[in-house]
């Protein structure tokens, strides 16, 4: 039944476009690369290991520096990637996994009781996501750096996790080489970021300010009018031009009045060209 597990390790990330982490964790599930901090291995006995939604991890005694090891913690929803994760980062040395889990509360919790150096955060977990689950932790416990590692790349996500807090934005193809180092630098307190993040934010800083149009508060369909009747164009004219009704014209000019505060058409024209209406500048 482990071997079944191990196996399944790589595929279920592949599904998740992961790659390069697939590749990672399917030598160190497959034991080319030894365990150097310690983990309980997914095949220990029962009695080694805590179960349900949060599994906790205790590393073996510190044979390393006087600092100790980077003391990480895993918050992801899936338990195969939860494992998987774990056996990678544990074979790096210098590193020790101090705690799984499973949902956004969890990873708070156990950020705020174990105070690691570093959280690998997944974005879509049950109840309270990854971004809300940052942002709770970096003003309960701001000397823990947040890694965030997701299949997610579209801005609103990206941007949401950095304002949270977040100092690093990893997609789930990332390797072995690449998540240590983004591990390395978050804690260090650099923000880092994979390289399809990276050219996201730099598209998104470089791209040309969008200009608000003129007159927000009408409808599409109340600029079209507006414009026609800083044109100079007459009622009767802009319902054959828009194929609308002389009433429903009427109506949609009450509305522009209104909205403009403008007391009849002359005043609305100005205010039109004034706005760049009318084929006026």
């Amino acid at each position: 039944m482990v071997r079944a597990a191990l196996e399944f390790a790589p595929m279920a990330l592949s599904c998740r476009n992961a790659s390069g982490v697939a590749r990672g964790l399917s030598r160190v599930l497959s034991g080319t690369l030894p365990d150097q901090r310690g983990v309980w291995p997914l095949g220990a006995p029962r009695d080694m290991r805590q179960h349900g939604p949060m599994t906790r991890t205790e590393p073996m005694a510190d044979q390393g520096p006087a600092v100790g090891p980077i003391r990480v913690l895993i918050a992801d929803d899936h338990p195969v990637v939860r494992k998987g994760l774990a056996a990678l980062i544990s074979s790096l040395s210098g590193f020790a996994v101090v705690a799984e889990a499973a949902d956004g509360m969890s990873a708070v919790r156990e950020a705020q009781l174990l105070r690691p150096d570093a959280v690998i955060m997944d974005i879509s977990m049950p109840g309270v996501d990854g971004v809300e689950a940052t942002k709770r932790i970096r003003a309960a416990a701001p000397e823990v750096a947040v890694l965030v590692l997701t299949m997610h790349d579209d801005d609103e996500t990206v941007f949401s996790a950095m304002q949270a807090g977040a100092l690093g934005y990893l997609l789930k193809g990332a390797d072995q080489e690449e998540i240590e180092q983004a591990l390395r630098a978050v804690v260090a307190g650099r923000a880092i970021f994979g390289p399809a993040v990276a050219e996201r934010i730099l598209q998104h800083f470089t791209a040309p300010p969008k200009t608000e149009p003129a007159f927000p508060a009408l409808t599409h369909r109340e600029r079209e009018i507006l414009d026609l009747i800083a044109r100079g164009t007459s009622n009767t004219a802009i319902a054959e031009s828009l194929h609308l009704s002389p009433k429903t014209v009427g109506n949609h000019i009450s509305s522009i009045f209104a909205k403009l505060s403008v007391a009849g058409r002359a005043e609305a024209i100005v205010r039109a060209r004034e706005g760049g209406l009318g084929g006026a500048r």
